[in-house]
C-alpha cells in the first residue's frame, strides 16, 4: 500500500505538490498549477496546504 509523504527531492515550498506527484505518478507541475488556480477560489486552499504540511511527514531516503 502506498503512503503519502512530502517530497524531499522535488520541493518548492514544503514538498506537498512534489509528494502528490510521486504518489499519483504525475508531474508535480500539474499539482502546482492546480494549487495556484484554487488559490483564487473561495476555498481556503492556503490553509489546507499548511494543515497538510503539518500533518504529513517528509519521506526518508533509503
Amino acid at each position: 500500500m502506498k503512503k503519502f509523504y512530502r517530497s524531499k527531492s522535488n520541493i518548492k515550498l514544503a514538498g506537498i505538490c512534489g509528494g502528490l506527484g510521486e504518489y499519483f505518478d504525475t508531474d508535480p507541475l500539474l499539482w502546482r498549477l492546480l494549487l495556484i488556480i484554487l488559490f483564487f477560489t473561495p476555498i481556503p486552499i492556503f490553509l489546507i496546504y499548511i494543515i497538510t504540511t503539518l500533518l504529513t511527514s517528509a519521506k526518508t531516503e533509503n
